[in-house]
């Protein structure tokens, strides 16, 4: 668990302990992570309709004497929901390009279910890992407050950490959901709308 919080993560993201999902296994611990809305002075720079929107949970779940399902006996069980874009959403494409951001950040080729990266590396060992991805259109009608249409993306994972250093699992968890929210790359600013003198 004290490795969960030597991550280093974007200062976009949020990280704080929230109740664990009990009967699952014998210990476990999770943490509610939400991408922080833009700071910004000028109000015309984030959409109206923008409700910054993409959280998730990172439950580890710890079993002493392993699971045959699990390949071992920590668990790494995530949840991240995001608000898209319209056309984001109607992209075919798009569970497996979120499902392509798991993978990667976690360090684990394409369509395969394991890694094991050279020792030293920052990528985190994983083994049995398996989830799915939604994109879904709620359309809102009558009386509900909201804007008309809302379109959203949900990633549910599970893994096998390899070792117990699990801070490479968080950072991974954190790199995927900053993708789902649509955070620009780590070090690189995002420019607003040119404004005409």
């Amino acid at each position: 668990m004290a490795s969960l919080h030597d991550a280093t993560v974007r200062r976009e993201i949020e990280i704080g302990s929230i109740r664990p999902p009990q009967r699952l296994a014998p210990y476990s611990y999770a943490l509610g992570v939400e991408v922080s809305p833009p700071e910004v002075d000028d109000p015309s720079l984030v959409p109206t309709d923008s409700s910054g929107s993409a959280f998730g949970r990172l439950v580890l779940l710890y079993d002493p004497a392993g699971q045959e399902a699990w390949n071992g006996t920590f668990r790494m069980v995530a949840f991240i929901q995001a608000e898209v874009e319209a056309a984001l959403a109607a992209d075919p494409l798009l569970p497996q390009v979120a499902w392509t951001w798991l993978a990667e950040s976690l360090g684990v080729p394409d369509g395969v279910t394991e890694s094991q990266p050279p020792l030293g590396s920052d990528v985190p060992a994983v083994l049995a890992l398996g989830g799915t991805v939604t994109a879904t259109t709620s359309v809102r009608y009558g009386d509900i407050a909201g804007p008309p249409e809302a379109h959203q993306l949900e990633l549910r994972a599970s893994w096998t950490a390899g070792s117990s250093d699990l801070s490479s699992h968080l950072e991974a968890f954190c790199e995927v959901l900053a993708s789902a929210a649509g955070l620009p790359p780590a070090g690189v600013t995002a420019l607003g709308p040119v404004q005409s003198s």
